[in-house]
């Protein structure tokens, strides 16, 4: 069994060094999975530490067992400034979350940027890392306190993302997140991912959540317990100004691509027991042609989620390009020659000569296969511009 060979900061002392003459031995246990053996000093002291915190770290059973998963965890209880293990911040006047990042090998595909996925990963973990440090986080996946007594977690019901350009490998990138009101039953949480070295922003994103029962697999509106905890972080900020948010077209079995052979994998589920929506935008992109995905890059996407998938159900994917290309708009144009700009890589004429390109967009659906009809799952609309040869900001 591994042990321990130096202090740790739970609410009692551990070591092995032989230095301290130990009459009690616990094991601790997480979900009945023995981890090693550990010594402390007594029972009796940890049972005291216990009892005092009206939100116990651990529960001490009559066996000796410690069970929590706190303990391993670390959840605070109350709202944490500085994050030194995650290199987080509280920032925005003490309601917002800043998170310093490094892109990993493992975060790039072939052309060593950052992909898709581990840009909405990295949004996903620096939001609960937000929940965290907050000090509301309960035992769920960015549950709260209240929403644990109410039997209520967060699905995701709207995503936009918008892509700017793609961190490389190795680069430091720094992620602001932040959460605001979304009518009366819905929250609003924000991203922007800037460059800690220029201070230029690469990607931004906005989404919307709601509540839903985890018993019943209902929505649910949002109890005044839950709205007290969450209310005083939200912020009056965009990180996406939508001022008539894009209606996405349902496709049907005539779209040009389609591709019925996805089964979620056991590894596709998250805490919640469904399969996490990270995963949904692996399933729509695989269903475009590889020849396009090799010349071109994703700019932005948007995501409509009906309902939830689970590890039983048959997905098809179903995409459709649009009959042309569409030249950029005066918004896509200005963010690109921004991004020209701050690079110093204009051409002799001042024009932004090969970037003045096309976009080209698609509209993708996921549906569960059923006997008797089919379901959605989310609706997507993706948009797209030509891969650049010189890569913004490289020498």
């Amino acid at each position: 069994m591994a042990t321990f060979s130096c202090p740790i900061s739970f609410p009692f002392r551990c070591s092995l060094n032989g230095n301290h003459n130990h009459n009690h031995r616990v094991d601790i246990k997480i979900n009945g999975t023995q981890t090693g053996p550990i010594k402390l000093d007594t029972l009796t002291e940890i049972a005291a530490v216990v009892k005092a915190d009206s939100t116990p770290l651990a529960t001490v059973h009559e066996n000796g067992c410690i069970c929590q998963e706190k303990i391993r965890q670390r959840i605070p209880t109350q709202k944490q400034l500085v994050d030194p293990y995650r290199q987080g911040l509280i920032i925005e006047r003490g309601v917002g979350y800043k998170q310093t990042v490094v892109i990993r090998s493992y975060e790039v595909g072939p052309d060593k940027t950052a992909t898709l996925e581990s840009l909405l990963n990295l949004f996903q973990e620096t939001a609960l890392n937000h929940v965290w440090m907050s000090g509301l986080l309960s035992n769920g996946f960015g549950a709260t306190h209240g929403m644990m007594r109410n039997n209520l977690i967060w699905v995701v019901s709207r995503m936009h993302v918008q892509v700017h350009h793609y961190p490389i490998w190795g680069e430091v990138v720094e992620i602001d997140t932040w959460v605001g009101a979304s009518g009366k039953n819905g929250m609003r949480r924000d991203w922007l991912i800037r460059s800690q070295a220029t201070g230029i922003t690469y990607a931004r994103a906005t989404s919307t959540w709601v509540m839903m029962n985890e018993q019943t697999r209902r929505l649910s509106k949002m109890p005044e317990e839950v709205r007290d905890e969450i209310s005083p972080w939200f912020i009056e900020k965009q990180a996406v100004k939508e001022d008539a948010p894009e209606k996405i077209v349902k496709l049907d079995d005539k779209a040009k691509y389609v591709n019925s052979d996805l089964k979620p994998k056991r590894s596709d589920l998250d805490m919640n027991h469904h399969v996490n929506n990270v995963k949904y935008v692996r399933w729509m992109l695989e269903t475009i042609p590889d020849k396009f995905l090799e010349s071109h890059e994703l700019s932005s996407i948007v995501l409509e989620y009906r309902r939830e998938c689970g590890s039983s159900d048959k997905v098809q994917s179903l995409c459709q390009p649009d009959e042309d290309g569409i030249f950029a708009s005066g918004l896509e144009r200005s963010l690109l020659e921004n991004i020209v700009l701050a690079s110093g890589i204009l051409q002799g004429n001042g024009h932004l000569g090969s970037l003045d390109m096309k976009t080209y967009g698609y509209t993708h659906l996921l549906q569960i296969n059923g006997e008797s009809q089919n379901e959605e799952i989310v609706r997507g609309r993706t948009r797209w511009k030509e891969k650049q040869s010189t890569m913004p900001y490289s020498t």
